[in-house]
């Protein structure tokens, strides 16, 4: 499964500044609002040194990591849900993703030549999610709306599968009413399986991403117990979030981890971890996701799979066919390979073992399937 993630926020808070580094793909990111009118989209590699340890056990003549595909839309505004601004246009090309990112500015403006402007003219991070996440419970109520309409007629024939969906649409309508997500909503497992086909934003998980700014006096820095306010109500929402300095990590896109590590020490960054792989690393702890991998001389692959996927759910990554016709798979931890040195050694030491159907895949694993 490849990972998808929609990046929102509003006008000149570092979106498309954050995609650019993210993707090295060039989007417009200029200094006034709704520069970015059409959505883009971009395949950004999972980092993982595990991968190019096994290709060379291996001798791969290709190493394909597990990717992210992440999806920037127009700054959103307040009342882009009745018209305003051009955000609300593109909000259904990121109804089909796994998570919402969203971007929010902690960087204050500056003077001398170099200021960012700010739609409210300040920096209020609190208030920024709270208008941001107001526009997404109104853009789902409109489609609660439209899709119980549209069930009204199969409701009157008495169909059971309408009736049920129109419950649920109920129960998402009364919370969104009351200003709050839809992910508060507590589902059955039925009712989980049914909303899937909904694709309500508010749905989704949230990964929140405080973009701060090198050599300037950021909110965290500058109001530490308003900061606090929005990591509070961060976790009260029960959302992930990585503070990044998207403009940096755009500058440094090109360079090597130790290059960058490098310059961000001369930046007096008492914090040279890539932000970018913590960003990655925070979705896949968010969405419950795990790496397994494939190797041998042609490539060294590695695959997505939710963590707790049985042995025949992780080879549906690969192809369907995987989990339909799975009878039983080579599994070894990836770094006891290694230490055997072959797979022959590493089968004699009893490190290789088969497994059949009810095998719960681990984080690191090197599997070969058996179909």
């Amino acid at each position: 499964m490849a990972l998808s993630i929609g990046i929102v926020g509003l006008p000149n808070v570092g979106k498309s500044t954050l995609f650019n580094a993210l993707t090295k793909k060039s989007v417009d990111a200029q200094n006034y609002p709704f520069c970015t009118i059409d959505p883009s989209v971009g395949v950004v590699p999972v980092p993982d040194e595990r991968l190019q340890k096994l290709a060379e056990f291996s001798g791969s003549k290709k190493i394909l990591p597990a990717v992210i595909e992440f999806v920037d839309i127009a700054g959103l505004v307040e009342g882009a849900s009745k018209g305003e601004g051009l955000g609300n246009k593109f909000l259904s090309n990121i109804r089909e993703t796994d998570a919402i990112l969203e971007m929010i500015r902690i960087f204050p403006i500056v003077g001398g030549g170099t200021e960012i402007t700010h739609v409210y003219g300040d920096i209020d991070p609190l208030r920024d999610i709270k208008v941001i996440n107001m526009e997404l419970i109104l853009a789902d109520l409109d489609s609660v709306d439209k899709r119980i309409e549209k069930l009204n007629r199969d409701v009157k024939q008495h169909k059971k599968e309408a009736i049920a969906e129109t419950a649920l649409l109920q129960k998402y309508k009364a919370a969104l009413e009351e200003e709050k997500m839809a992910n508060t909503v507590e589902l059955s497992k039925e009712e989980s399986e049914i909303a899937k086909h909904f694709q309500l934003l508010t749905q989704k998980k949230f990964i929140y991403g405080l973009n701060r700014r090198s050599g300037a006096v950021n909110m965290d820095e500058s109001h530490p117990e308003e900061f606090k306010k929005v990591l509070d109500h961060i976790a009260e929402m029960g959302a992930g979030y990585v503070v990044i300095d998207a403009k940096t990590e755009e500058e440094l896109k090109d360079l090597d981890k130790e290059e960058k590590e490098e310059i961000k020490r001369d930046f007096g960054e008492s914090h040279t971890e890539d932000g970018l792989d913590k960003l990655i690393q925070e979705a896949y702890k968010l969405l419950g996701l795990m790496t397994y991998f494939t190797t041998g001389p042609q490539e060294t692959h590695g695959w997505t799979v939710p963590v707790g996927s049985t042995g025949p759910r992780a080879g549906r990554a690969i192809h369907t066919d995987f989990e339909a016709k799975y009878i039983r798979a080579q599994v070894i931890e990836w770094d006891k390979l290694l230490a055997a040195g072959t797979f022959g050694k590493a089968r004699e030491a009893g490190t290789l073992r088969t497994e059949g159907k009810e095998y719960i895949v681990q984080d690191g694993d090197v599997i070969e399937f058996l179909v």
